[in-house]
């Protein structure tokens, strides 16, 4: 585990770099990422290269025992390119340029751009193939960053045409799976279809459905150039890219395949402000929310296995959301031990110095402009510190996994049926109630092998092929315990409704169907009753009113024309057992349903955690992480490492052998 930061050398003067450097080295710093943003200083004009200054850096940091994480430069083409060849620009849904000025500004089916990447990166990775100090490369930077995955330019339609000539075997295939006879939207032919753009009426769900995958596996044949590239230059290189928080257009578990492992940007103050429903709280403000920052731990862990890396940590405040208070004092370490929590086997802050020109000027660094100390520096060489003495870091080891699919998350985007229904945020809410009992959560695509799990939890999987429902069955009849969210089972494969009843091919794994559903706004009372106990529960959003066939009804509505109807069923099915959740649950109702599978899949978990309290565990390794402002006391039953049984605010604290199932944690003035 290791702590690292982001650096500009070329943004400063050469006789500050020796300086910067050894800084780096004496707060405990381990790689240094360099380059992302810096074609046009390496290449001024066509075929001219100044590759002086990056030597100097790398040979600096060789000499102080760091390493150097590099990275190809495209995301910002420089001007010299995009003026002689201005068809690399992007266009949005309206046709217009995305011009240059700022970055991201390059299509990734541009023939000339993919050309012209090929070249830059091999020409860098050929400079640097034997240096001592190069550890590995991250390629591009923040793939659709700015809402850029999707590009509306001329060969981004013609390579639609294309991708969909290989998906179906003729166009009336086509016309026929995604319904097209409604609103006379046939096509004569692939030629005639063009990429989504403005229409009087919503778009067609079929047609935007796949466009956000050809979009998404645009970036991803993109990517293999940069990695096809690297890899043939020096095997030994690891090869990884930076993802971004809850990002909706691009799927990373694609993307991952060509990788060696996954890297993340992590901002937590302005995720909670910019990707999450509702008003942060003035203690999310300070330090963000653990389980949406968890969320992205977990899942870009479990795109391609461990280890992961947070390539951008926040530093302290940032420029970027719409509001930026200074986080909490201790929070820059507090991150790091979380992501540490969370398997991460490094964090870099970005970045080393705040900048003085540009667009990122209210950006902190770990360091001021002037070269003195910002916040973060303390917190940063706190946490290197902790992490030499911690030493040893096994892995995680996740008996729950939650399953997360890009098709559900875009499909569901086009028809939402509702204004507050958001995939992520209904993730989030399962994933938290997990979170909230203590027990470590892989984030995986359905995809993914279900055999090491005890208990897994798809919160909505909308597009259902009957492949997965045989899975999800396999698994459950083993012995799995599988928990299952609304809307599920809903469409096909090509977006458009099942003629069966919901949840289509689950529909004998649930032992029920739906009748009918309902959006509801929160002003309208929405509770559920369990059946045994007479306990009420609260939920939102969205209502299924269930028809069970073999089902056991655990809850029925309390309210409306539903009252009375099932809301949420239990089935058992060979050795295990599936539950039917046909609501969108609060925090409650998601606590009970997620921890009766926990009990039922013999998974060892803690009470029920404060809000804002986290834990996680590595081997032998228990961390208590705390994103509020109250001190709390921790009795684990272990030895400590770091910290003790005092949990300050917005501290952290680090067991050995502190058995889950033991742990607890109370306000300290209880």
């Amino acid at each position: 585990m290791a702590i690292g930061t982001c650096y500009f050398p070329e943004h400063w003067p050469p006789e500050r770099w020796a300086t910067d450097i050894e800084r780096m080295a004496e707060a405990g710093i381990k790689y240094v990422r360099m380059g992302e943003f810096a074609w046009e200083r390496i290449e001024p004009e066509r075929g001219t290269f100044d590759f002086e200054w990056l030597d100097t850096a790398l040979s600096l940091i060789d000499d102080h025992g760091l390493e150097a994480i590099l990275c190809t430069p495209t995301a910002t083409p420089p001007k010299w390119l995009v003026d002689e060849y201005p068809e690399i620009h992007q266009r949005d849904l309206n046709g217009t340029v995305r011009g240059f000025g700022s970055r991201r500004h390059y299509c990734f089916n541009s023939a000339r751009y993919r050309a012209e990447t090929e070249r830059i990166v091999s020409i860098l990775a050929e400079r640097y193939a034997d240096h001592p100090a190069v550890a590995g490369w991250q390629t591009d930077n923040e793939f659709g960053c700015h809402r850029t995955v999707r590009c509306y330019c001329d060969e981004c339609a013609s390579a639609f045409r294309t991708w969909l000539r290989e998906r179906y075997d003729d166009i009336d295939h086509l016309n026929e799976a995604w319904g097209n006879a409604f609103w006379s939207q046939g096509y004569p032919s692939f030629a005639a279809i063009d990429p989504p753009q403005p229409t009087p009426a919503e778009q067609h769900p079929s047609r935007t459905l796949a466009y956000a995958r050809f979009s998404s596996d645009s970036v991803v044949e993109y990517n293999k150039i940069h990695t096809q590239v690297l890899r043939e230059t020096n095997p030994e290189w690891f090869v990884t890219h930076n993802f971004m928080g809850h990002f909706p257009t691009l799927n990373a578990y694609d993307v991952s395949e060509a990788l060696d492992l996954v890297s993340w940007d992590s901002y937590p103050t302005g995720f909670v402000q910019d990707r999450r429903d509702g008003e942060a709280t003035v203690d999310e403000l300070r330090a963000g929310d653990p389980d949406q920052v968890g969320l992205n731990h977990d899942l870009y862990r479990g795109a391609l296995g461990q280890p992961f890396w947070v390539m951008e940590q926040q530093p302290g405040d940032v420029n970027w959301p719409p509001r930026c208070p200074q986080p909490a004092e201790g929070a820059m370490r507090l991150w790091a031990h979380h992501a540490a929590a969370h398997g991460a086997d490094a964090v870099l802050y970005f970045r080393w110095r705040r900048c003085l020109s540009g667009q990122e000027q209210y950006h902190a660094g770990l360091l001021k402009q002037d070269g003195s100390p910002d916040r973060g520096y303390a917190d940063a060489a706190q946490a290197a510190e902790e992490f030499d003495r911690l030493s040893e870091f096994g892995s995680v080891n996740a008996p729950v996994a939650v399953l997360h699919d890009y098709d559900s998350l875009w499909a569901l985007s086009e028809q939402p049926h509702s204004p507050d229904f958001d995939y992520w945020s209904l993730v989030d809410g399962f994933y938290g109630a997990v979170r909230s009992r203590g027990v470590q959560v892989d984030v995986i695509d359905p995809a993914t092998s279900l055999s090491d799990y005890d208990v897994v939890i798809a919160p909505s999987l909308y597009l259902m092929t009957e492949e997965l429902a045989d899975r999800l069955t396999t698994y459950v009849e083993d012995g799995g315990e599988l928990l299952i969210g609304p809307r599920s089972g809903s469409k096909d494969h090509h977006n458009t409704l099942r003629a069966e009843p919901q949840p289509g091919p689950l529909a004998s794994l649930v032992g029920a169907t739906v009748d009918q559903h309902e959006s509801v706004p929160n002003r309208m009372e929405t509770r559920v009753r369990e059946t045994e106990t007479d306990r009420s529960f609260a939920y939102r959003t969205w209502a299924e009113w269930l028809e069970p066939t073999d089902a056991i009804v655990r809850m029925r509505y309390e309210h409306g024309p539903g009252a009375d109807a099932a809301a949420v069923v239990e089935h058992a099915a060979g050795d295990g057992t599936v539950t039917y959740c046909g609501v969108w649950p609060r925090e409650d109702l998601a606590d009970e349903l997620v921890t009766e599978c926990l009990s039922r899949g013999d998974v060892a978990h803690t009470d029920r955690l404060p809000v804002g309290v986290r834990v996680g565990a590595r081997g032998d390794r228990t961390w208590i992480v705390n994103f509020t402002s109250e001190d709390y006391e921790i009795d684990t039953g272990g030895d400590w490492l770091v910290g003790d049984s005092a949990l300050e605010p917005f501290g952290c604290a680090v067991a050995k052998h502190a058995p889950i199932d033991q742990l607890q944690i109370e306000l300290a003035d209880q």
